[in-house]
């Protein structure tokens, strides 16, 4: 007993008022001291690099696809310049029912901070009760009975002193930064799905119209040779492979209108509406929307300031800090202050008369002497949940940084495969047409026909997919650099 109350004592003199003897003064007891450790702006273990290493890869008559200016983020998706796209972004960020949970989330935490700082008032109840009470009858005796009516008020305020409740009020902000930022980081994620969607629908479609213009090529040489087969001039064979390279390509069409279909229906949850009420509205093909060759990214010291995801693991590490302060407040004494005023009579009509007033005011202290050990577990609990906290913030900083990198790289090397792939479509489109004028003049089998309808349909819906890419790589890119959360959703 006597190490615990050295201990405590020990603790005590942490609150500097006390120490200096002030403990009688009323602003000093209402103030109090806060116990527990302050919280510092997080500071990463990871060394941040000076620039990125993804800028470094050169594109086909670049020096780079990125640079280090500043970037243009608030509305990103403008630079695709797709008026289509913009209006579902706009249409999304007023409806989509993620943001909308998000939304009501920060609500939740914005309540939750009001109920926390009740706590710092007093608390102030009516009450009244009605009692009718009767005593027995004894020997030769007659019993009793008789009426209580009470009414009045009962008050309590339980002193912060220590700061526990200052210390919980200080958590439930951060909470509510940490709702801020978690909005914000749903609404680059919404942003980033729509422009994904969007851009694989105009990829669908393109690459639906491209199998449908091999389609046609491939049954005009196909008739061609069933003509030159009732001449005399083709085999069975090429009848045969005539016919069944038509029939390969009719069959990558139906896949392609399933993606199509599916990826329309996708667009349409994320505005909040029902899955086919997109349809008429974006089942007119569109091009794939076209990214910037460059674009700006930033220095990586800024990204921690830009990801919402690691400003908001950082709230939450100021959260689970200020929680180690309410649970050291729990070793400390707990001052209150309590008082009553209200009226008792036997007499309803006359229980408001001043003659049956009655009060009663006091101080009380509560001091935990003996939990178990109760107390110092749960300082031990918050402390882990801290470091569970700043590790999750370290994991959140990496992840940032991989992203942008990942980006970087895919954004630049895919515009050197698009390169490569539209020379190839080029040489398979020339290819195509030597080998079938030859084909008709009888100076070629129709194998070489065959091959060179393959290799161009491969090639162009190849390019089709390299489109694609890039823009998702770049869209990848904004929202891995943390851009969108200025527009501020509707809900």
């Amino acid at each position: 007993m006597g190490i615990m109350a050295a201990r405590i004592l020990h603790k005590l003199r942490r609150c500097t008022w006390l120490s200096a003897g002030l403990l009688g003064a009323p602003a000093l007891l209402i103030a109090g001291c806060t116990v527990g450790p302050d919280f510092h702006p997080t500071k990463t273990e990871t060394e941040l690099p000076a620039g990125w290493d993804g800028t470094t890869v050169a594109a086909p008559a670049q020096t780079s696809i990125a640079t280090t200016e500043t970037p243009q983020l608030i509305e990103w998706w403008a630079v695709l310049k797709d008026p289509k796209l913009t209006q579902l972004v706009g249409d999304a960020l007023k409806a989509n029912l993620d943001l909308r949970t998000a939304v009501a989330a920060l609500w939740q935490a914005r309540a939750t901070r009001n109920v926390t700082a009740s706590a710092f008032w007093p608390t102030v109840n009516g009450t009244g009760s009605y009692t009718r009470s009767a005593t027995g009858r004894g020997a030769g005796g007659t019993g009793r009975a008789g009426d209580l009516f009470q009414a009045g008020l009962d008050a309590t305020w339980e002193l912060d002193i220590f700061g526990g409740v200052r210390r919980n009020i200080e958590s439930a902000d951060a909470n509510i930064d940490a709702a801020v930022w978690n909005l914000r980081d749903v609404q680059i994620t919404v942003i980033a799905e729509v422009a994904t969607d969007y851009a694989d629908l105009r990829a669908f479609q393109q690459r639906i119209q491209i199998a449908n213009d091999n389609l046609k090529a491939q049954k005009n040489t196909a008739e061609l040779t069933h003509q030159k087969f009732q001449g005399g001039l083709a085999t069975n064979l090429d009848v045969a492979n005539a016919d069944a390279l038509v029939a390969t390509t009719e069959a990558t069409i139906p896949p392609l209108e399933t993606s199509e279909r599916q990826t329309i229906y996708a667009l349409s949850v994320l505005l909040a509406r029902p899955p086919a009420a997109l349809k008429e509205e974006l089942s007119v093909p569109g091009p794939i929307p076209q990214a910037p060759a460059q674009v700006p990214v930033g220095l990586p010291s800024a990204l921690l300031e830009r990801r919402p995801d690691v400003r908001q693991s950082e709230e939450l590490v100021h959260a689970a800090t200020a929680q180690i302060g309410v649970a050291v407040s729990a070793w400390y004494p707990q001052f209150s202050l309590t008082g009553a005023f209200g009226y008792e009579s036997d007499r309803a009509r006359s229980l408001l008369r001043s003659g049956n007033s009655l009060w009663s005011l006091g101080p009380s202290v509560t001091w935990p002497i003996f939990t178990a050990g109760r107390i110092e577990a749960n300082v031990e609990v918050q402390k882990a949940l801290q470091e569970q906290a700043f590790l999750a913030y370290q994991k959140a900083v990496l992840g940032a940084l991989q992203d942008v990198e990942n980006s970087l790289v895919a954004f630049a090397l895919e515009q050197q495969h698009r390169q490569l792939l539209d020379q190839a479509v080029k040489a398979n489109t020339k290819s195509v047409d030597l080998a079938t004028q030859l084909y008709k003049q009888g100076l070629t089998d129709f194998l070489n026909v065959i091959v060179a309808e393959q290799a161009l349909l491969s090639s162009q819906d190849a390019l089709a997919q390299s489109n694609l890419a890039i823009a998702t790589d770049l869209i990848s890119l904004y929202k891995a650099l943390g851009g969108g959360w200025e527009v501020k959703p509707q809900s």
